[in-house]
């Protein structure tokens, strides 16, 4: 894995992994329920004209981010989930399902980071989640 210097930070946090292969590059900014997130996504045209997602990193900040069980039922209801979605813990301050994971960093800063379309792999999410941080 491989991080290009234009990538190698979103919204404060530093990624340190990025697996290879991905392709272009575009950050959004946006705000929906009191969350504010900036995204990055990295899309490759499989086809003239269509595009496809091969990863997201969604970084959160919010006040109402307090705990795991908080950052959990934003995203139930942000991607909107039925309440029996299921999830596996991640380390001691996230959480994964098939194709995503999330991380607490810190009370009131959460990030996301998704394989949609599973481009990469679950395992390609993992390491990508696993190796943001805040910077030193």
């Amino acid at each position: 894995m491989t991080i290009i210097e234009t990538d190698a930070r979103l919204d404060g946090l530093v990624l340190t992994r990025l697996p290879e292969g991905l392709g272009a590059p575009s950050d959004f900014v946006t705000e929906w329920e009191g969350v504010d997130c900036a995204q990055r996504v990295w899309e490759t045209e499989i086809d003239p004209g269509v595009w496809r997602v091969d990863l997201q990193v969604q970084v959160m900040r919010a006040a109402r981010f307090k705990d795991l069980e908080t950052l959990r039922a934003f995203l139930i209801e942000y991607h909107e989930r039925g309440s029996d979605w299921t999830s596996r813990d991640f380390g001691d301050d996230g959480f994964a399902s098939e194709r995503e994971v999330a991380r607490l960093i810190e009370p009131g800063l959460a990030v996301e980071v998704r394989d949609p379309f599973e481009r990469k792999g679950i395992e390609a999410v993992k390491a990508v989640a696993g190796g943001i941080r805040l910077p030193e």
